[in-house]
């Protein structure tokens, strides 16, 4: 593909990594051709860079086989999920889901990316219905000044939440942001 067909939130490998284009800016130079300042972060390790790309250069796009997974169960060496459509099983160890793997619950539909067969992004529900393990109780007419206090959900994972919300209460979280969206 040329350098002019790119577009945002495209995988395109350069010099044989895998990488999504975040952003791109067409610059023209005083001199010479025009160019692609371009923000790229690479899918294994995601640590961003910024890259020119001449106008008249070629990229390898990379297609992405996104399928749904359901997350089953966690192990001490990985979390277990299942093709929906073939049933098979692969294990994923707590990097590939990043801040992800405390929003996890059994029989969660997860949307996976694969590339030459391996999962390269896992892609959680916006939001996710959690129950509250533990938070302090009620704070008496808090609610009109709008109160927060934390909470720990019954995966472990830890949020801000509105005063009146108390234990055993069903929240619903964005796995975006990690924040308190409204109660269930």
């Amino acid at each position: 593909m040329k350098a002019t067909e790119m577009k945002k939130g495209q995988t395109v490998i350069i010099d044989g990594k895998l990488y999504i284009i975040v952003d791109f800016e067409h610059v023209k130079l005083g001199k010479g051709g025009a160019i692609y300042q371009t923000k790229i972060k690479g899918l294994l390790d995601g640590l961003t860079q910024n890259i020119r790309i001449r106008s008249e250069d070629t990229i390898e796009e990379a297609f992405l086989d996104k399928r749904k997974f359901e997350y089953l169960y966690s192990e001490p060496n990985g979390h277990i999920l299942m093709d929906i459509e073939t049933f098979d099983q692969i294990t994923l160890d707590d990097d590939a889901f990043g801040d992800g793997k405390k929003y996890l619950q059994p029989n969660t539909e997860l949307l996976v990316s694969m590339h030459e067969g391996k999962p390269v992004v896992i892609t959680l529900p916006n939001t996710v219905d959690l129950t509250v393990a533990e938070t302090p109780p009620e704070i008496k007419g808090a609610t009109a000044s709008g109160q927060r206090k934390s909470a720990t959900l019954d995966t472990g994972a830890i949020i801000s939440v509105p005063s009146f919300i108390k234990v055993g209460d069903m929240v619903r979280v964005d796995t975006r942001t990690g924040e308190y969206v409204t109660r269930v």
